[in-house]
């Protein structure tokens, strides 16, 4: 309680200093690396959304819309992506956006080392800037999430100035095209970004500054919304939606979501590797039939979160319906680990140091012990447990993805042999065989008979193990007009205001 007090008296103070033009949002995560590029963070695609417009974007009906391309077609028979540039926008440094800076900046998601892009990216052979306004992207063969890719941190572009003084730094100054620029970070405190006078858009955006606060704890949060020291925060808890509601000086504001919540396992990925869980099947099988998830929802989400086991929910039309979400079966995953030669195993799992995490890993860890799987938790900040994620140093660990329109985003880069989000280094040349066939064909009935292979090979091999889809649930001030909840959890500034 007493950090309650404290966390609110800093709430406070920033209220007091902050002007009636500054926008204050609190965050559920600090964000990592602000770069388009290597960033896998969720809160850094929430600042993303201010900074850096992207070449496409999505609507709440998930729908491919304009932004700095403002037409495109395909050519070549599917291998041949045009985009049409938006004229006269202006980077942060005052530099021009033009098809030289678009490849530019698609080539360094490509070529970075270190890159989390270049694998949503497709077969690309070659990005040529075919006149002062049009960008012609080669494929040597047909990738129908291209442009879904485009709508996320694949498209964002970088003034090719900045990128090139800073290299790898970029980070610390990002210069997008976006409506706000940045101004500075302080590490796990907050980030300030300014209004940018010429974005092509301007007379759409309201705001002089926007202010993001990384707080993981929801109830600090929601503290600062209700205290009026913040206008807008993400991921309000279940249990908080009654009062929230009930203060007529706010407003909740829900939606579906492309969120998906799982366990991820090192399989092969270091010395950490190995361990019960990490080589063998059978402890993961055991595992996964030892959760309850409508139970775990109904328990850590007031029933409001949908259970899964797919990185999409069950009515997406990509969701393979012919395995469907498992029940419990305690009796039969202690059988599983008998005959794998186990009476009880012991694992260890990171989790994120946030109450919503904890909540939900300590009814799993209450679950798998009734079949003899006992579970060590491990909090840690969120980079912190990516970071580590990528090195291999996890056992296994409990995160969300935010998802993405094509399930390709969600499958791929995570599944694929030797690809970057492929923390646990996971891999079977026949799950790549069957989602290369998935993203190698535009016609959805081809597409939908690779995935169901595939999910064939994943749930079954079980690198990761899909629990529930949350619902997005944002708390705002009463006064904020104009949020759209788009399943893809952004904030999108157009239109976006205070009332008087």
């Amino acid at each position: 309680m007493r950090r309650l007090w404290v966390l609110s008296a800093v709430f406070l103070f920033l209220g007091m200093s902050a002007q009636a033009q500054t926008l204050r949002i609190g965050l559920a995560s600090d964000p990592d690396a602000l770069d388009p590029t290597i960033s896998r963070t969720v809160a850094g695609r929430q600042v993303f959304a201010a900074m850096c417009d992207k070449l496409v974007d999505i609507d709440a009906n998930l729908t491919i819309v304009p932004q700095l391309a403002t037409a495109w077609t395909w050519q070549d028979d599917n291998r041949t992506l045009v985009l049409t540039l938006r004229p006269g926008v202006q980077f942060h440094d005052g530099s021009t956006m033009d098809s030289a800076a678009v490849v530019a900046s698609l080539q360094r998601h490509l070529n970075l080392p270190g890159s989390t892009r270049k694998p949503e990216m497709g077969p690309i052979e070659r990005i040529e800037a075919s006149g002062p306004l049009e960008v012609r992207i080669h494929l040597s063969q047909p990738f129908a999430p291209l442009l879904a890719a485009l709508s996320d941190r694949s498209g964002m572009i970088m003034s090719t100035k900045a990128a090139a003084l800073s290299g790898a730094d970029f980070a610390a100054h990002p210069v997008c095209a976006g409506p706000f620029r940045f101004v500075r970070r302080i590490a796990q405190d907050r980030m300030e970004l300014e209004r940018f006078p010429e974005y092509w858009d301007a007379k759409s955006i309201h705001f002089d500054r926007v202010i993001y606060f990384p707080i993981p704890d929801p109830t600090v949060r929601s503290v600062g919304l209700r205290g009026g020291t913040l206008d807008l925060i993400e991921t309000v808890q279940p249990t908080d939606i009654p009062t929230l509601k009930a203060d007529k000086r706010l407003q909740v504001m829900t939606g579906p979501s492309l969120s998906s919540y799982y366990i991820a396992v090192n399989i092969a990925d270091g010395p950490r590797a190995n361990t019960k869980i990490g080589q063998s099947e059978a402890v993961r099988e055991a595992l996964d039939l030892s959760i309850d998830r409508k139970a775990l929802v109904d328990v850590a989400f007031e029933g409001l979160f949908i259970p899964g086991n797919q990185t999409v929910p069950p009515g997406s039309p990509f969701y393979v319906a012919s395995i469907p979400v498992p029940g419990r079966d305690v009796a039969r995953a202690k059988a599983v680990l008998k005959q794998a030669g186990f009476d009880r195993v012991t694992v260890q799992m990171t989790i994120p140091n946030s109450a919503d995490y904890q909540q939900a890993a300590e009814v799993i860890q209450s679950m798998a012990a009734d079949a003899g799987i006992d579970i060590q938790l491990v909090k840690t900040e969120t980079a912190t447990l990516l970071a580590n994620w990528t090195s291999g140093d996890f056992e296994s660990l409990l995160i969300q993805w935010s998802g993405r329109t094509d399930v390709d985003a969600n499958l791929y880069n995570f599944n694929a042999c030797g690809m970057a989000l492929n923390g646990g280094h996971y891999c079977n040349p026949k799950l790549d065989e069957a989602l290369n066939a998935g993203r190698s064909t535009t016609d959805m009935a081809q597409r939908m008979v690779a995935y169901t292979n595939a999910a064939q090979i994943y749930l079954k091999d079980r690198p990761y193990i899909y629990l529930w889809h949350p619902v997005l649930v944002f708390g705002a001030t009463a006064k904020l007009d104009g949020l759209r909840v788009v399943p893809d959890s952004l904030i999108r500034f157009p239109g976006l205001q205070l009332k008087s």
